[in-house]
């Protein structure tokens, strides 16, 4: 027997608790699809045809996506690590399931380039020497013009101290915004402020129990 996946309410009761009447049967816009369960891995996208001929892009790997570090006005195609934090189900952090709002773990290499080059500062240093070929951003020649520009970038400039201590460890923290299963894609941003600090505890306090 094959029962199908229906998104109708009909088969539920009413508010005050009475049955409904049955006096159809299911329809194919009622139709539910089996979820994606995209996990980390080398890409692999499957198309759906879905209603009014259109077509959904149902990511059943993914390994990278394009994230948005929102105070700084850049983004960057980074690897995604693991799964940190999901506040659905902690099931999908263990089999490492991307899916909308799952906190993951990013490769924070892009980032720490373009920020070493922008600003011409280190960023998650702590007395470490850059590797060979890192430190092109830092000490690479500029023009006058270019150098008064960075100068002028780091008056006052300072990156968050809870940012700058996971750069150390390589990686970043980032929310997912896309819908991998819908769009095929695993894009979001970094987490930055108190969004950054709220699941950071979450993180701490699920490691404890």
């Amino acid at each position: 027997m094959c029962i199908g996946i229906s998104r109708d309410s009909r088969h539920k009761r009413n508010a005050t608790g009475a049955k409904r009447a049955h006096y159809r049967k299911k329809r194919k816009f009622e139709l539910g699809r089996q979820a994606a369960n995209t996990k980390i891995g080398a890409k692999r996208i499957h198309t759906v045809r879905v209603r009014g001929g259109n077509t959904k892009f149902r990511a059943l790997r993914l390994e990278a996506g394009n994230f948005a570090w929102g105070s700084e006005h850049t983004t960057r195609k980074c690897r995604v690590i693991s799964v940190k934090y999901n506040s659905t189900n902690n099931e999908l952090v263990r089999t490492n399931t991307l899916v909308k709002g799952a906190i993951v773990e990013i490769d924070a290499t892009p980032f720490r380039q373009w920020f070493e080059s922008h600003y011409a500062l280190p960023i998650g240093r702590r007395g470490k020497k850059p590797h060979e070929g890192h430190e092109e951003g830092l000490n690479k020649p500029r023009s006058n013009h270019v150098t008064r520009k960075v100068n002028e970038r780091k008056e006052g400039f300072k990156v968050e101290q809870a940012i700058d201590d996971q750069f150390v460890t390589g990686r970043v923290l980032a929310r997912v915004s896309s819908r991998p299963g819908q769009s095929g894609r695993c894009d979001g941003y970094i987490l930055e402020g108190k969004e950054l600090d709220f699941y950071l505890k979450k993180i701490r306090s699920k490691g404890k129990h």
